[in-house]
């Protein structure tokens, strides 16, 4: 806010200058607590001194709930704009996860043998590609969304952070999608899911909340240097192979283990095949460790996001 104020404020002192502005009008420009028309503040700098000491608003989560009529907009938005002249529309978020877990299926089952714990190879594939494609397609939309909206950035105010949080947001609508497929898979393989099924929402949140604090990350780090956009995808391709995505964790040999449970989304994908497939934990150390790691990542985003968004408009 401070930036724009200061930009108001030259494009006035241009206009007083060129005498643009009627004096009856210039002496109805007061600043608050001031009893001084604008142009003799403008004259000494005051009124500079003073917009320059204007804080951003403190409650920042507050000021995001105030705009959250935005929040639905941009997510519907872009909801729209992915799905409009398509010919398989919404029907995408069931072709996606059916043509990975055919691939991982292939390989990690037919090819590999890996077990599976009793439970069929596609469901344990499909328990893990929903939790990593959600992960996945979100963090990348949300690393974009601030260099794909500098029209709105640099125009209009509002919490920057609404424009990758309606990204991820879209991301959770096509997830929600796709677990229609899951249901489809369970009715072919004449499987019934876990009683731990209720707790599936206690896992998508912890996920949601690990997505958000990279996906605020992310977006000002690629606003800020460029040279991220190029890095990001790089970091989801090595990312599938070292998340349980097509295999269980009870595959990775324990030479590995450790290394392995450093990983945040073992713990959070471990949780979906629990609740989805009354899988065991391969260890509940890890699930603790996803919510301690997700709670710092989701501050530290935050934290780095609104350190870099008063510059937005001038970078991007």
């Amino acid at each position: 806010m401070v930036r724009i104020a200061i930009i108001q404020l030259n494009f006035i002192r241009r206009r007083l200058s060129e005498n643009e502005i009627c004096g009856n009008c210039q002496s109805r420009l007061f600043t608050a607590g001031s009893a001084k028309p604008l142009s003799e503040l403008v004259a000494d700098n005051r009124l500079e001194t003073r917009i320059s000491s204007i804080q951003q608003p403190s409650n920042w989560f507050w000021e995001f709930w105030e705009y959250r009529g935005l929040l639905y907009f941009l997510m519907w938005r872009d909801i729209t704009i992915r799905y409009r002249q398509t010919v398989f529309g919404v029907a995408w978020n069931f072709i996606r996860p059916f043509m990975t877990i055919v691939v991982f299926s292939f390989i990690f089952g037919t090819l590999a043998k890996l077990p599976s714990e009793g439970v069929p190879y596609p469901i344990i594939v499909f328990a893990g590609v929903l939790p990593w494609q959600f992960f996945s397609n979100a963090i990348s939309a949300a690393g974009e969304s601030i260099l794909g909206n500098t029209h709105l950035v640099s125009k209009v105010f509002f919490p920057r952070a609404i424009i990758p949080i309606s990204s991820i947001l879209v991301g959770i609508f096509d997830s929600f999608v796709s677990l229609l497929a899951l249901s489809v898979l369970f009715v072919y393989y004449r499987f019934l899911p876990s009683g731990n099924l209720i707790f599936l929402p206690v896992f998508i949140a912890l996920l949601s909340l690990l997505t958000v604090g990279f996906g605020l990350f992310f977006a000002a780090l690629n606003a800020r240097f460029r040279d991220f956009r190029h890095v990001l995808p790089f970091l989801i391709q090595f990312g599938i192979l070292a998340t349980p995505v097509g295999y269980s964790s009870a595959s990775v040999p324990a030479a590995y283990k450790s290394v392995y449970l450093l990983n945040p989304l073992v713990g959070i994908i471990d949780g979906f095949r629990w609740a989805v497939c009354g899988s065991p934990f391969t260890s509940i150390e890890s699930l603790a460790f996803s919510l301690l790691f997700g709670l710092v990542v989701f501050l530290l985003g935050v934290w780095f996001f609104r350190k870099i968004e008063a510059s937005f408009a001038d970078i991007i």
